[in-house]
């Protein structure tokens, strides 16, 4: 099948995928991986829409000259996943309203149901919502059906950006995170600006500082080695059923996106490959082999007697509640524990890189986002593209990290600031870990239409080898690069 022909048939399978994304996504929930021998994200076109964008700074007005008024007396509908991200831009409508005259209607939705939700929507092609919220994942198929809106369109335009907004401020990696060229295989980087990040999540190792010292650990595991070795050290730390290491294990796609997907790329595995116009996975190479073999050894001597059933939820509540002397996910989730007063062990967590295999290599991290987006349908473009221009300005970005929760920050005059470091100031290792992290943080899966179905049989097999249902590690990643090849051979990449 050729890329037009899949974008054709993209509208029907929505439904069924979105609906693996719903209950399993990030919540509050440039070292690369993506396949081999694709077309690397071409410089020469990232840079000539950037400098498009640049130059209509120049020649824009303001945010004080700015037409904010332009559109006074409309009305555009928001749709929102329930998540600190959201609350902090619903907190500010009413002075979005107020400066722009625009009339925001807005739905909150569990994450739960949000996408399912969301997808009949947009597919009903009525322009209602007229904004979403969404994750880079979930735009590859929306972008695929025609469903998103290329924002380059208003971020080049001179009248519809403001001189002072600062596009090269957004931090990079999770503005390209959110570019995509709709072809499968291809990594993100380039092509259709899709979104605009309201939030992001690198995925970090939180350590309990109390646990560290009461077991004699000096330094947090900069190595996969060491990581085992400190397992070893914090069983039943904190007495009977506390354990060392919080992961998600649950049968979903959201296991494999966070550490899982991290250590993978640490190891130098990759999911899938481009050969003769194919994708072809990668899941049985010598390299996801070892790192799965290191990985069923690590649950087996570090993780929760309940990993199979562990989503983030239960991974930062053990962690809060002092039962995980350890957790590999996402920054953001872990310092929710860790706010004054937060859980049992606040005041006691502290952050570090994810470990690597050889000392002194650089860590790389998957990435996660949620975004705003617009609807190609909408009625209320130029409305809805002052309701994103507002709400990812660097007056807002600042205010909703520094006042509200809302982490991690997406621009870098924000992680610069001194009111932010003033904030995390009693969150200790967090800024150095992003700091440590964010040049090698990218989405380290390949985007291809079927990453919902793909993802969560990944994570089956991976439940299905740690019970010992494989004789061993490579039977199981044999038997699952099988059922990846038959889930993507339709596609052929032109």
């Amino acid at each position: 099948m050729k890329t037009e022909m899949l974008k054709k048939r993209m509208a029907p399978l929505l439904a069924a995928s979105l609906i693996l994304s719903a209950a399993t996504g990030c919540s509050n929930g440039t070292g690369s991986n993506q396949a081999a021998n694709q077309p690397a994200a071409s410089d020469a076109t990232t840079s000539q829409a950037e400098d498009k964008i640049l130059a209509a700074q120049k020649k824009a007005k303001s945010s004080a000259d700015f037409d904010w008024k332009k559109y006074d007396g409309s009305t555009i509908k928001v749709s929102f996943v329930q998540h600190a991200a959201s609350d902090s831009v619903i907190a500010k409508i009413s002075d979005f309203e107020s400066k722009t005259g625009i009339k925001v209607e807005q739905s909150v939705t569990p994450e739960a149901n949000y996408f399912d939700k969301l997808s009949t929507s947009l597919s009903s092609r009525s322009g209602d919502p007229d904004v979403f919220m969404s994750g880079a994942y979930q735009l590859w198929d929306y972008s695929s059906a025609g469903y998103v809106e290329d924002l380059n369109t208003y971020l080049s335009n001179p009248d519809m950006i403001t001189s002072d907004y600062d596009f090269k401020d957004l931090v990079p990696s999770a503005v390209s995170a959110l570019q995509w060229d709709g072809t499968p295989g291809h990594q993100v980087g380039k092509g259709p600006q899709l979104g605009l990040p309201l939030m992001f999540e690198i995925y970090t190792l939180a350590y309990n500082t109390r646990a560290f010292k009461q077991a004699g650990i000096e330094k947090p595991p900069a190595t996969y080695d060491e990581l085992l070795a400190v397992c070893d050290k914090l069983k039943n730390w904190n007495g009977s059923g506390s354990y060392p290491l919080a992961m998600r294990g649950a049968r979903d796609w959201g296991t494999i996106h966070p550490g899982y997907m991290s250590t993978y790329a640490n190891f130098g595995a990759t999911d899938f490959a481009i050969e003769e116009n194919k994708l072809v996975s990668k899941l049985n190479s010598p390299e996801s082999v070892k790192m799965n073999e290191y990985f069923m050894d690590l649950i087996k001597r570090g993780g929760s007697p309940s990993w199979s059933k562990y989503t983030w939820y239960e991974c930062a509540a053990d962690l809060g509640a002092g039962k995980a002397a350890m957790m590999m996910d996402a920054d953001a989730v872990t310092v929710q524990q860790n706010w004054s007063g937060a859980s049992q062990e606040a005041g006691n967590i502290a952050w570090t890189t994810i470990p690597v295999v050889k000392a002194g290599t650089p860590t790389k991290s998957n990435y996660w986002t949620w975004s705003m987006a617009m609807n190609s349908s909408s009625k209320n473009k130029e409305a809805a593209w002052y309701f994103i221009l507002y709400f990812t300005g660097k007056d807002f970005c600042m205010s909703s990290a520094t006042e509200g929760n809302n982490l991690d920050p997406v621009r870098t005059s924000v992680w610069e600031s001194e009111d932010f470091k003033n904030k995390m100031k009693d969150q200790p290792g967090y800024i150095d870990a992003y700091n440590a992290t964010i040049g090698q943080t990218t989405i380290l899966f390949t985007p291809q239409p079927y990453f919902f179905e793909t993802t969560t049989e990944w994570a089956a097999t991976l439940q299905d080898m740690i019970a010992g249902k494989y004789a061993s590690v490579q039977e199981a990643m044999d038997s699952l690069k099988a059922k990846m090849d038959k889930a993507v051979e339709d596609i052929e990449i032109s």
